[in-house]
C-alpha cells in the first residue's frame, strides 16, 4: 500500500502544468491607446524600480501567470526527474508542439523545438543540402551576424560563393523587393537566400511572402529569420508562405528563456539533412533535423501558459499596442535636427522596434556613449547595435509594460542630446 501511494505521489507530481494556476485578471483585447486597459495588461509584469527597461529584444519578460507555471514546472521536473522524463514528458511535450503548431498555422510535425532562434536557424542554413560548388547564398547587411556567419562558412564546406547587399535606406516596401530581385539577376548561381523578417538591428520589416515568391519562381529557397517578429507582429506562417523558419518563444511570446523552434515545410523536409546525432532510419519531420540533447523541460512545458496570457491580449491588439509606442516616441523626432529615425513610416515596415542615431554619430563607440547617457542621466535602459557599414544605432524595444509616459521622457531624453 505504501508503494502505491508513492506511486501516486509521483504520478500527480507528474501532471502537465497547464491548467493548475488561474489565468491572469485579462479582459478582452483593446485599442492600443486605451491606457485603463493596458495598465491591467502592465500590472501583470513585476518589473525592477528607477529604470524605463526599453531593451526588451534580448529576451522578454515573463508576465506573472507564465513566472508561476514555470516555477510550477521546475518543481514538478525536479522532484519527478527520470521518472516522469521516461514516462509522461514525450506526451507533454508533442502536446505543447501541437499547440505551438496550431498558433503558428501548421502542421505539428512541421514545427520541433530548438533552444533559440540561433540554433534552429544554424540547423537550417548548416543542414541545408540543395548547395553544390559554384552555386551561391545571399544575404543583407541587416541580417543577425551569427547568421551572416553560418552562411559565410558555406563558402568553406560547400564551395559556394556568398553574395552580401546592403538594403536601401531610407527603404520602401517595393524598394526592398527591387533591392533583392536585382541581386538575384545580378547573380543567377544564388540557389538560397537569408531574409530577416523584422531585423534586430533597425526594426526594419521585410515584405518576406513577396520576396519568397520572387525567388521561388527563380528556383531559388529561402530561410526566413524570424526571431523577432512572432509576437510583435500579428501573421502565422502561411501568411510567409515560406519553407523555412527559425522563430523565439522567449521574446515576444514571454515564454521561459530557452525556447525557439524551427519550422519546415513538410514537402521540403528532405532539403534539410538529419541532425548528425541523430540515428538513422530518418523520419520526414522536422523534429529529426535537430538535436539538442537535454534541455529545460520545465520551460518548454510552460510554453502554453505563455501562449494562453497572449491570446487573452490577442495578436492584433498586440501588435498594435507595440506599433503605437513606437511611433509614440519616433514618429515626434522624425525629421528634428540631428537625429536620424532608422525605421519608415510605413506601418508595413515596422513593428516595435526602432533604433535611431544622432547625425554624424555612425561609429559603435558613439552609440554606445549615447546608452549610456540614456542610462546614467535619464534612467533609460537601452543599448547600441552594431550596424552595418553605414554605421551603428540606438536600438529601442518598448514592451507590453511600458506607457505613453516613458516615450515621452525618452523624446525629452533624445532632445538633449542635440
Amino acid at each position: 500500500m505504501e508503494l502505491n501511494r508513492r506511486q501516486m505521489l509521483m504520478a500527480a507530481a507528474a501532471a502537465p502544468v497547464a491548467g493548475l494556476l488561474e489565468a491572469a485578471p485579462l479582459p478582452a483585447g483593446a485599442q492600443p491607446e486605451d491606457e485603463g486597459y493596458w495598465a491591467k495588461v502592465a500590472a501583470q509584469y513585476d518589473v525592477i524600480d528607477g529604470i524605463i527597461q526599453l531593451e526588451n529584444g534580448n529576451w522578454g519578460m515573463m508576465a506573472r501567470p507564465v513566472l508561476e507555471q514555470y516555477e510550477a514546472a521546475v518543481r514538478r521536473v525536479n522532484r519527478a526527474t527520470s521518472y516522469y522524463a521516461r514516462r509522461g514528458l514525450v506526451p507533454d511535450l508533442i502536446a505543447v508542439r501541437a499547440r505551438v503548431a496550431a498558433k503558428l498555422g501548421v502542421a505539428p510535425e512541421e514545427i520541433a523545438f530548438t533552444r533559440n532562434a540561433t540554433e534552429a536557424l544554424k540547423a537550417l542554413i548548416g543542414g541545408y543540402n540543395r548547395l553544390r560548388s559554384g552555386d551561391a547564398v545571399l544575404y543583407a547587411d541587416l541580417d543577425y551576424d551569427s547568421m551572416q556567419a553560418c552562411c559565410d562558412s558555406l563558402k568553406k564546406s560547400r564551395g559556394v560563393d556568398v553574395v552580401r547587399i546592403a538594403l536601401p535606406e531610407p527603404a520602401t516596401h517595393q524598394g526592398l523587393i527591387d533591392s533583392y530581385e536585382a541581386a538575384l539577376k545580378a547573380n543567377p548561381r544564388v540557389r538560397l537566400i537569408l531574409l530577416t523578417h523584422l531585423s534586430h538591428r533597425t526594426g526594419l520589416v521585410v515584405p518576406v511572402r513577396e520576396i519568397v515568391a520572387m525567388a521561388r519562381a527563380r528556383g531559388v529557397d529561402a530561410i526566413v529569420d524570424a526571431a523577432h517578429s512572432w509576437g510583435q507582429l500579428d501573421f502565422t506562417l502561411p501568411d510567409l508562405d515560406a519553407d523555412f523558419v527559425g522563430l523565439n518563444l522567449h521574446k515576444w511570446m514571454g515564454a521561459p528563456l530557452g525556447v525557439g523552434a524551427l519550422y519546415i515545410r513538410k514537402a521540403k523536409v528532405e532539403l534539410i539533412d538529419p541532425d548528425i546525432a541523430n540515428e538513422p532510419p530518418f523520419a520526414a519531420t522536422s523534429q529529426a533535423r535537430v538535436h539538442t540533447g537535454t534541455v529545460d523541460f520545465a520551460a518548454q512545458l510552460s510554453v502554453p501558459a505563455a501562449l494562453d496570457f497572449q491570446d487573452r491580449i490577442g495578436d492584433a491588439a498586440r501588435a498594435a499596442r507595440l506599433r503605437y509606442l513606437r511611433d509614440r516616441w519616433a514618429e515626434p523626432l522624425r525629421g528634428a535636427p540631428g537625429i536620424e529615425i532608422l525605421t519608415p513610416v510605413d506601418s508595413r515596415l515596422h513593428g516595435g522596434i526602432t533604433s535611431f542615431r544622432l547625425a554624424g554619430h555612425t561609429s559603435e563607440a558613439d552609440n554606445m556613449a549615447i546608452a549610456k547617457r540614456l542610462l546614467e542621466d535619464h534612467r533609460i535602459f537601452s543599448v547600441h547595435r552594431a550596424g552595418p557599414a553605414r554605421g551603428a544605432c540606438v536600438r529601442i524595444t518598448p514592451a507590453l509594460f511600458n506607457t505613453p509616459s516613458d516615450m515621452d521622457m525618452l523624446i525629452k531624453a533624445i532632445s538633449t542630446f542635440t
